[in-house]
């Protein structure tokens, strides 16, 4: 059945508590490739419990409590195998402190008509103990085949970068084992471990997560071009546009635009985009 898209943005879902701790900051760092060197500075503020700092980017990973079982919406109905994680965005009001607990609630906030397909954009906020707001995350997800219901189009791509050479470009190594230990924070999809099941996706071997690349490019702006402060950013959005592997050297290149950063990331080994059409929108 056409999505009826009135009837799935008037979907509630319940607002839930969730939390998280130091060492989930600690694996997650791990996880997009901080602790190298292991015994630098800035890498053990990423990894060692003293002056623990936070990337904005962990929220992808942090247990807010808000439930979104957007599979059995009214008006939604779609093929599960063909939803694609398309584009990822966080907001930040305040700097996110190393431990707290969190309350989330998420929302449908539209339904955009791309003609194949259509792409669904989720929004959850989330407030601190005293129920100040703390963050904002938003989640696209194309969903493939679903188009054509007559919905507007949406909004068109943004964060073009220059048609200039970037202003500097920084090198994030990955190890082997980088999709291995991302994995444990909550993703447990085979495709990032099982060679088996890489092959029937079309992989040569597992790939690196969307997310651990969205964190991996995350840290490297706050290290390359934010003086490793990840409090100055205020907003981090990009589009998921081709895979990393593990091993491989992530080649992020940035060009400054006023109060914004823009952003593309590629494999130095395969010459290939990663993420694009990201921006890093600094706080003033």
């Amino acid at each position: 059945m056409p999505i009826d898209r009135e009837k799935a943005l008037a979907a509630e879902f319940q607002p839930g508590e969730g939390g998280y701790g130091r060492d989930d900051v600690i694996l997650y760092h791990l996880g997009v490739g901080a602790g190298l060197p292991p015994t630098d500075a800035g890498e053990l503020e990423y990894t060692y419990e003293k002056n623990l700092k936070v990337l904005p980017s962990f929220t992808t990973v942090a247990r807010s409590g808000a439930q979104a079982n957007f599979f059995d919406v009214p008006g939604l109905e779609f093929n599960r195998a063909l939803m694609l994680h398309g584009e990822q965005e966080v907001e930040i009001h305040r700097p996110l402190p190393p431990e707290t607990t969190l309350r989330g609630h998420t929302r449908i906030a539209d339904i955009y008509d791309k003609g194949k397909a259509a792409l669904l954009l989720l929004e959850t906020n989330v407030s601190d103990p005293s129920g100040e707001p703390l963050y904002t995350t938003r989640m696209s997800l194309f969903l493939r085949g679903e188009g054509g219901f007559g919905g507007p189009k949406g909004p068109e791509v943004s964060n073009a970068v220059p048609e200039r050479e970037p202003d500097g470009v920084i090198e994030s190594t990955t190890i082997p084992q980088q999709a291995l230990l991302y994995r444990l924070n909550g993703d447990k999809n085979p495709l990032h471990c099982d060679p088996d099941f890489a092959a029937k996706a079309g992989f040569d071997r597992p790939i690196i997560h969307g997310l651990c690349s969205y964190g991996i490019v995350c840290k490297a702006v706050v290290d390359g071009v934010l003086d490793g402060d990840p409090t100055r950013i205020a907003k981090y959005q990009a589009r998921f546009r081709g895979i990393g592997f593990p091993g491989e050297t992530y080649l992020t290149s940035y060009w400054r635009d006023g109060d914004r950063i823009l952003v593309e990331a590629k494999s130095k080994e395969r010459d290939a985009v990663i993420i694009s059409n990201a921006a890093v929108t600094v706080r003033s």
